[in-house]
């Protein structure tokens, strides 16, 4: 199992949902909607909850919580990842699931969003256990999942195993292979090539895109990456191979900061072979992930968790660019302070996009039985992310806001579009 060994503790400082629904206020206004529109976008279409038995291996049975939330279904099937966490609450799969939508709206592609969770926490699972734990939750949203309907995907403490195990149980549930009901699958199972390093990589070509809108040379240019997941030690790679001289790094351990920069392709290494985990990492001296995130470098990536930069440490940020890896990582309090300070923030909604993209780039592969060379997917995807960065920062300017609100602003014009397109209630 690949990135489920270690997972923080969300520290509660804000609540996701009440900061996605104060930024989706500001676009609103700005894009003068009318109520009914408003009130339709704001919900979700659908929460689920389930109660999950699973049989442990002592012989127990455990009762898990489980959530699934179709935010909506204008634009086409819902998709949205699992995160099996212990502290997933209702709360935040409602902000996940709308942010889904969003992301999907900005770069252009026919889907709606949902989120799903389980609260667990799956370093304490057994690999059985985990597998017990999956198929229950697949037996229960069996007729909301389908590759027409409402499509998962991977997410915090979920990896391609995970998704291998949906997708068996749903096949068997249905009667037949049904490969389109799930991305981020193994590709021996009908993944898609480039999936694994969609998500860094759409960080990537946004950081390229906002250094140019600032002027900037990226072989002259410093980052820090907070988080070292999937989408963290990606965007790292990604960035050092484009001449970004990664000078912090950082996971649930803490950390790690070199003046000269972090062999990047070396921090990988370790990290595997020490089960996931940077303690003791010989490239770097250890800092506090507090004192990452206000570094001394020209751009900010973070790529862990939600409510990382605050209305406690925005101040501080040193960094000229923040480029969100993570969802939902700055919460609304410290938005105005980063204006005020001059920094461009690219957000959650369109940074990390490039995994929804190439999630529908799996999805189409599957209902093709045709599989793409990574080098289709790789430039059809950075495509997309230009030109959805374009876009967004077009309507920046004409709207005179920030990414986030700009973001906001083009997805929920394009929802509302195809809502009123297809006719209200």
């Amino acid at each position: 199992m690949a990135e489920i060994e270690h997972i923080p503790v969300v520290e509660e400082t804000e609540n996701p949902l009440e900061s996605m629904k104060s930024r989706f206020n500001e676009a609103a206004s700005l894009l003068e909607i009318d109520e009914d529109t408003y009130n339709l976008l704001i919900t979700p279409s659908k929460e689920i909850k389930v109660n999950l038995p699973v049989a442990m291996d002592d012989g127990r049975v455990k009762v898990f919580e489980g959530y699934r939330v179709i935010h909506s279904t204008y634009l086409g099937p819902s998709k949205g990842g699992i995160r099996y966490a212990p502290y997933v609450n209702i709360d935040e799969v409602k902000a996940l699931a709308a942010w889904m939508s969003f992301k999907s709206a900005i770069v252009g592609i026919p889907f709606g969003g949902a989120k799903g969770g389980i609260n667990c926490n799956p370093a304490e699972l057994s690999k059985g256990e985990l597998e017990r734990l999956t198929r229950a939750y697949t037996l229960a949203l069996a007729d909301v999942f389908g590759p027409d309907s409402d499509i998962p995907a991977p997410d915090v403490g979920t990896d391609g195993q995970v998704m291998a195990w949906l997708l068996d149980e749903y096949s068997r549930k249905v009667g037949k292979s049904s490969p389109a009901v799930v991305t981020g699958k193994p590709l021996f199972l009908g993944g898609s090539l480039g999936r694994v390093d969609a998500t860094g990589r759409g960080v990537m070509i946004s950081t390229l895109a906002a250094l140019d809108k600032l002027g900037l040379n990226p072989k002259n240019v410093s980052a820090a990456v907070q988080g070292f997941g999937n989408v963290g030690s990606v965007s790292a790679r990604l960035l050092s191979e484009q001449g970004i001289k990664i000078k912090g790094i950082s996971d649930v351990s803490g950390g790690y900061y070199n003046e000269d920069g972090i062999n990047i392709p070396e921090a990988i290494k370790y990290y595997l072979a020490h089960k996931f985990n940077l303690t003791g990492f010989p490239g770097a001296q250890p800092v506090s992930n507090e004192e990452l995130l206000t570094m001394n470098v020209d751009v900010l990536v973070p790529a862990a968790i939600e409510n990382q930069i605050t209305h406690k440490n925005a101040s501080d940020i040193k960094a000229k660019l923040i480029v969100e890896g993570a969802n939902g990582p700055t919460s609304a309090s410290a938005d105005l302070i980063l204006k005020e300070k001059g920094i461009l923030v690219v957000p959650d909604v369109l940074a990390n996009a490039g995994g929804v993209t190439v999630s529908y780039f799996e999805w189409v592969q599957n209902r093709m039985g045709y599989y793409w060379p990574i080098e289709m997917v790789n430039e059809r995807a950075d495509r997309i992310m230009k030109e959805a960065f374009e876009t967004v920062f077009k309507v920046r300017e004409k709207y005179k806001t920030n990414m986030r609100i700009a973001a906001y602003i083009v997805a929920i014009d394009k929802i509302a579009q195809a809502m009123k397109l297809r006719g209200k209630f």
